[in-house]
């Protein structure tokens, strides 16, 4: 009888090593902490999804910190307002009492008048120094008030604080103010009124 290929008696083939199933290494377990079984460890990432916030509490998060954030825009806005409507405030009532500090000064001027104007035996020169008296309390009412004239005789001409009535042919440097007809008032730096004036212009 020929023997098969597959016959353990074959000859010609090399002799079949035999297999130590000491030395076959074990398939790697899923890592599980010292101490802990597999059940504990199943157990404990049950438990974390369990603890993660769903949906619907995220959103209640979201909606409640979106309604405080709106509450304290509220309030900043009407803190802006408030203060916004308390400078109107002091504005006003500081242009009301400048206003009336310059109104108080001006009652001494109309007493000076109404006094020189009652005293009918009064001569001239009573009367000249009367009125050179009430001038001098009318101008320190308008320097309290920071109300300054403007007397640009022999300065060069400016039409921020200048108004030309003509011009007139003179010695010396052209565009110059020859004669002041008016005085011109200035207001706290701002021109209130112009000077009328007339300017020199070459020969």
């Amino acid at each position: 009888m020929q023997d098969t290929p597959n016959s353990p008696t074959n000859n010609s083939s090399e002799p079949i090593e035999k297999i130590d199933a000491s030395t076959v290494s074990p398939a790697p377990a899923r890592c599980v902490p010292s101490g802990t079984s597999h059940d504990e460890a199943n157990n404990t990432e049950t438990s974390s999804m369990d603890t993660m916030p769903s949906l619907e509490e995220l959103l209640r998060q979201a909606e409640l910190a979106s309604a405080e954030h709106h509450d304290a825009w509220l309030r900043a806005k009407a803190e802006t307002e408030n203060v916004r409507r308390r400078s109107l405030e002091d504005i006003a009532r500081a242009g009301k009492f400048a206003v009336e500090k310059f109104a108080t000064e001006l009652l001494a001027v109309k007493d000076s008048l109404e006094a020189a104007l009652a005293n009918e035996n009064q001569n001239a020169e009573n009367l000249k120094a009367g009125v050179e008296l009430t001038l001098k309390q009318l101008s320190a009412a308008f320097e309290k008030s920071r109300l300054v004239e403007i007397s640009p005789l022999g300065e060069k001409f400016d039409p921020h604080k200048h108004q030309a009535i003509s011009q007139t042919e003179a010695d010396g440097e052209p565009n110059h103010v020859l004669s002041v007809l008016q005085k011109g008032y200035a207001l706290h730096d701002r021109v209130i009124r112009p000077a009328l004036v007339i300017v020199s212009k070459t020969k």
